[in-house]
This record gives structure tokens, sequence and C-alpha cells, in this order.
């Protein structure tokens, strides 16, 4: 067959290498004209990783990826130890390391297995029509181009969600739901000031958090979350000016990795949205993948992982039945939707529990972060990764 897919992100260029890799002639079209991806670094745990693997990308993933073997939380405002310990029991029970990885990097390795042949850049996807026979995707330039099935991974503002759920002939709007904070996140590098360089160190209080984790060439992957109200205005000549108030006073190792920020080379800010979970992922010859079909906050680090999870069972699928095009691609939808809602909400669940919006119940997270041995966070991890359709049912191991 031949498969459109636009959006080159994790998901559309993760959906394309397994497509091509089924002998499907793909191309893949995204509004960006270079690889510029929003957000710096992202966490692959277990079942991304997996999918990864199962792409033929093992060796060139684990080579981006920070060594993270340990976890520990720290008090913001006085830099104590409330807790740390290792993260080995995750790749014990789950059969794999998760790796921290610069965005960037793993956007570049996707899109030269690619291939930049298949790959058509500065296309903004305008139009869908599906005649029940083909999709014939129109762009804003006003070409267009015609093939058996689209995938739409066009992120989290997707235009293709609207023609999927009917909203463009009327129907009611699927909305981003605002998290309640800012994130702010870039890539410094590594001080043993701010935290080893083989661990995940945050820095929690107020509802804040600062934190890092290691990703290859001995950088750190730093983010900074920050409640406050949406909309509110950002010069990106204010550089870390609004970090630097918002976190005025905390401790020594916060105030080493404001130091080491400079705005010039990497520091981005981002309000942080999801969306209610919804079921309706495909109509006709059209299915969505990714951030267009599960938006999610990042705050249990399942945002990539579940775009890649989408590819693996997508493939699997159109791999496996032969009814019809929309049959398959119902099929999919059905395997994903749940599993996508419940880490959306367990998401938004942990950011608010985390964010102090209720101020006792995120007292009450701290205080449960002190001495602990980290088996519940273990735990909570693990759950996260049980469900993912890459462990065939048997992923894990106590």
């Amino acid at each position: 067959m031949r498969i459109i897919v636009v959006g080159a992100g994790v998901g559309g260029a993760s959906a394309a290498i397994a497509l091509r890799r089924l002998g499907h002639d793909v191309v893949v079209h995204d509004r960006m004209r270079e690889n510029k991806p929003v957000g710096a670094a992202l966490s692959l745990w277990s079942n991304g990783v997996k999918v990864l693997n199962w792409l033929g990308l093992g060796d060139e993933v684990a080579a981006l990826g920070g060594r993270m073997d340990d976890m520990a939380y720290l008090d913001g405002r006085t830099g104590a130890e409330l807790c740390a310990f290792s993260l080995a029991p995750v790749t014990e029970q789950t059969g794999q390391r998760p790796y921290p990885v610069a965005r960037a990097d793993l956007q570049s390795l996707l899109m030269d297995t690619v291939g930049a042949e298949h790959l058509h850049l500065g296309h903004e996807m305008v139009g869908i029509e599906d005649d029940g026979e083909q999709v014939t995707v129109t762009f804003a330039d006003g070409s267009t181009d015609t093939g058996d099935l689209l995938i739409a991974a066009d992120g989290a503002r997707s235009r293709a969600r609207d023609h999927v759920t009917a909203a463009d002939e009327g129907g009611e709007r699927i909305e981003r739901t605002y998290s309640g904070y800012t994130n702010f996140n870039g890539l410094i590098p590594v001080d043993p000031a701010i935290g080893p360089s083989d661990r995940w160190t945050t820095y929690v209080a107020d509802g804040k958090r600062a934190a890092v984790m290691p990703v290859a060439d001995d950088r750190f992957y730093f983010w900074f979350d920050v409640p406050q109200p949406a909309g509110l205005p950002y010069d990106r000549a204010d550089g870390k000016a609004p970090l630097e108030q918002a976190f005025a006073g905390w401790a020594p190792g916060v105030k080493t990795l404001l130091a080491a920020i400079d705005p010039a080379v990497s520091l981005n800010r981002v309000e942080i949205w999801d969306i209610d979970p919804f079921h309706t992922w495909t109509r006709g010859r059209v299915a969505l993948l990714g951030d267009a079909a599960h938006n999610t906050a990042p705050d249990i680090g399942q945002g990539a992982c579940l775009a890649l999870e989408d590819t693996f069972a997508l493939a699997i699928i159109l791999a496996t039945n032969t009814v019809s095009v929309p049959d398959s691609l119902r099929r999919y939808a059905a395997s994903r939707s749940q599993r996508a809602a419940d880490l959306v909400l367990r998401a938004r669940a942990r950011g608010e529990e985390t964010h102090g919006y209720d101020a006792a119940t995120t007292a009450a997270w701290y205080d449960s972060l002190a001495g602990t041995d980290g088996t519940d966070i273990i735990r909570g991890i693990v759950g996260n990764i049980s469900g993912s359709p890459v462990n065939l049912g048997v992923g894990l191991s106590d």
C-alpha cells in the first residue's frame, strides 16, 4: 500500500520506519522546515526502548541514552536528601534499561532511518479528502498527495483530529486542558554539584520541581516546573529571569543549575496542556497516532513511549488483518485508546499531586518521600510500563 504519514516527530517517523519494513510505500510530510524538536529531551522508559529495539535501532538508541542508574529526591530549600535508590529493579522487572535521550538526537536518528527521499518538509496539511477508496491530503502550498491510508501524527494541535472527530463538519471540537504549570527545560554540561552523572535528581518544594537527568555526551537534561496561570507573557529576551525569581533562595545545587543555563544555547519554555481522553481515533482511511490521539502531560514520562507503542500496535495490526483498511484502523484504535486514556489520567493525577494545587496533598507526597526505599515509586514506574503491547502480556518479572 501507499501510506501517507503526516508528522515527522517520534510517532510519525517511527511509524514510517515500521511500515516501510513491512514493505509499504511510505511518504512522510511535516510542516517543519528543519529538525527543530520542541523540548530538549525525553524519557524513554523500557516500553518505548523496546519498540525502538524492535525497529532495529537498539544499539543506536543505547548510544544516545544517558546512563541513569539511580533516582533521588532532595529538599528544594535545603538540599537535604529525602531519598535515594537504585532504578535497577525497573530494568530487572521489565527486561530493558530505560534511557533519557536528547530529543534532537533521537529525532535525527529516526529521520535518517526513514530516509531523506521519503521525507517532505515544509508541507503544512490543510485538508483531507477520503473517497472510500483513497485519501488525499492537501497542503498549504496547494500541493496534494494521495494514498491508501493516512496516519496523522500531527501533534497536540492536530488538524487531522478535527477531521476524524468530524469537528470540521460542525461537530464538537476536542479542546486541550491546561495542566496548571509551565515547564522550562534544556541541556547543560554534567556538574556533580547539581547531582551525580548517573542519577535522576529532583529538588522539590512549594509545589515546584527542579530536576536533571543524564543524556549522552556528558550532558544533563534539566527541567523546572512552575505552577502558574496559562497565558502569562514571556519574551525570550527574559531568558532565565523567571526561573531565578521562582527559585530564589533554593538549595545550592539549584543555584548551580540556574547559573549553568545559557538561554542562547538551550532553554525552552512550554505551558503544559493535555487532552481529556477520547476514543474516536479513526475515520475511514485516516487514523490518529501519538499526541494527536492522546496528548498527555509529562508527569509520568510516557508521552513519547505511548507514541512508540502506537507504532508497534499499528504495524502488527496492518500486517495481520486483511478485511479492509478501515477495519484494520478500527482494530488499531480499539487496541490502544483505553491504555492511552489510562496513562493520560495517571499523568494528570500525578501532576495534581506534585504541583501544590492542594497544599495538603503535596505535603503528604513530600512526607512520603522522606526515607523511602523507592519500592512504591518503582512500582508506579513499572505499572506504567506493564500494560504495554510490546510486552506481549509476559514482559514483566517479579
